[in-house]
């Protein structure tokens, strides 16, 4: 859908790999990922595994692209910012497995065209105003005609999570709600949402 970070022209990326079929869990454990451009490989944090053969040409994976001084100089050591997610790894390696490339551009269209969706639909609603115009992939903002928070409560109530009052960390921003929207809501479920918010703005 999009350049990819390196033909931005960015050196270092990082994100967050939850989306890729790893439940919600209350907040954890997830998995991040980090990218860097080839001259930066080497400085890479934690351990890279790569493939390789042994004498006798059987297959293997060895650590690779790791400075000697991560093992005998622990002042120097890069990799003891690292916790082990594998079992996360393993699932999102599984996830991407199964839906490959095209299922995940698949995947991400969805969740923009249901983000787009739910924007229009909640924009009808009286009280309701956009917060910026800029292109957005599945979260956006929306200004509320009272306190956020209180609103996400009344929400909660009727079975919606209404999304993140953006009040919480920013004073001036009290009325305004972030809201996330994935390929894992249908048109239908996002109908009622608008439904339940405008029952609770005027109700």
């Amino acid at each position: 859908m999009l350049k990819t970070p390196g033909e931005m022209g960015f050196d270092i990326v990082t994100g967050e790999g939850q989306s890729l079929g790893i439940p919600l869990s209350f907040g954890g454990p997830y998995l991040g990922f980090m990218a860097v451009k080839e001259k930066l490989v080497r400085k890479m944090p934690g351990r890279i595994v790569g493939r390789t053969v042994d004498l006798d040409g059987k297959p293997g994976f060895v650590l690779t692209l790791q400075a000697r001084e991560q093992h005998i100089r622990r002042e120097h050591a890069m990799s003891n910012i690292c916790s082990n997610e594998s079992l996360c790894t393993l699932t999102a390696l599984a996830y991407l497995t199964c839906i490959g490339k095209e299922g995940l551009l698949q995947v991400g269209n969805l969740c923009a065209a249901k983000a787009n969706f739910a924007r229009d639909i909640l924009l009808q609603i009286k009280g309701i105003e956009p917060v910026g115009e800029k292109a957005f992939f599945n979260e956006f903002v929306i200004k509320l005609p009272g306190d956020s928070s209180e609103i996400v409560g009344k929400m909660i109530d009727k079975g919606f999570a209404a999304g993140f009052p953006l009040g919480r960390y920013y004073s001036d921003r009290k009325n305004q709600l972030l809201v996330a929207v994935t390929e894992k809501r249908t048109r239908e479920e996002i109908k009622a949402f608008a439904n339940a918010m405008e029952a609770v703005l005027w109700s």
